[in-house]
């Protein structure tokens, strides 16, 4: 195993610890509602700083508000290395997902970034995505124009894309510089490969989904957790860690955000870190899913 050192990942922020964290788990059944055990949450929250995580990825939908809400109150006044992500773009009206939609009007945009700005009271978002390219309210264009023209009034440090194509990531370069970009991506599920290449190419932050799901691959899930359990055993750690570990390995770009509600778990998570995988290993892992 080997000490994990953060990655300077995005201008003018701190470095960041290899494994972040995804928020979206500390809200009620269907990431409706506020999570039903408020002080657990907060103290899950600020074991985060002790175990040197420093990246939380969070959104507006995520409650909604509520989400952004606990980290305030966890967390504010925040540590000068913390970097906290938001998104909007996703609006929900009930807890049944079927309430879940998209919206791009740039005044809704608008409206998104300074409601989280105040939730989390912050004057500037470190990293502030787009949650969805799906919306058909406004032009795409229109939708990174927007966050370009919060950008320059100094309301976004960096701008990232979430649910979006290769092709719209490419477009919304031609409008401003894009830091991160988030999609499916893990050990048995690589349909998001043309984003995390185009993420390679152009250096922003690759941020997968369902970073240690060992289920996303159909008809392979047998094969995928048989490997992985064999590689987890020689290494005295969990699947789930490899996981983490291969995704690692796989590029200097990958920020995993794996989320929990455990303090066991997310111990765990930040171990994986550590876990050095010999290149027979890598190449196992990497022959699972084709890469498309």
């Amino acid at each position: 195993m080997v000490t994990p050192m953060p990655r300077r990942l995005f201008d003018g922020l701190p470095p960041v610890h290899p494994i972040g964290f995804g928020a979206m788990q500390l809200t009620g059944p269907q990431v409706w509602g506020p999570y039903p055990d408020q002080d657990k949450a907060i103290a899950l929250l600020r074991s985060l700083l002790d175990e040197g995580v420093n990246f939380i990825d969070t959104a507006d939908v995520y409650g909604p508000h509520t989400n952004e809400e606990l980290i305030r109150d966890a967390l504010y006044p925040y540590p000068d290395d913390l970097i906290i992500a938001s998104k909007g773009g996703f609006v929900r009206g009930g807890p049944d997902y079927s309430s879940l939609g998209w919206v791009g009007n740039p005044k809704y945009l608008r409206q998104a970034l300074t409601g989280s700005l105040r939730r989390l009271r912050l004057e500037r978002m470190p990293l502030y995505y787009l949650h969805s390219g799906y919306a058909t309210d406004a032009p795409f264009a229109d939708q990174v124009g927007e966050l370009k023209a919060m950008q320059e009034e100094g309301l976004i440090l960096h701008i990232g894309l979430s649910n979006v194509t290769a092709e719209q990531f490419a477009e919304a370069r031609r409008i401003v510089p894009i830091a991160a970009v988030t999609a499916l991506y893990n050990v048995g599920n690589r349909s998001g490969s043309a984003l995390l290449r185009a993420s390679e190419e152009t250096g922003a932050v690759f941020s997968p989904w369902h970073p240690v799901s060992l289920s996303d691959g159909g008809d392979n899930v047998d094969r995928v957790r048989q490997t992985m359990e064999a590689i987890a055993r020689a290494h005295d750690a969990s699947a789930r860690q490899i996981a983490l570990a291969w995704l690692l390995s796989r590029s200097q770009n990958i920020l995993p955000i794996p989320g929990t509600t455990d303090l066991l778990h997310l111990r765990d998570n930040v171990a994986a870190a550590a876990i050095e995988l010999s290149a027979d290993e890598i190449a196992q892992i990497s022959a699972l899913s084709p890469e498309v």
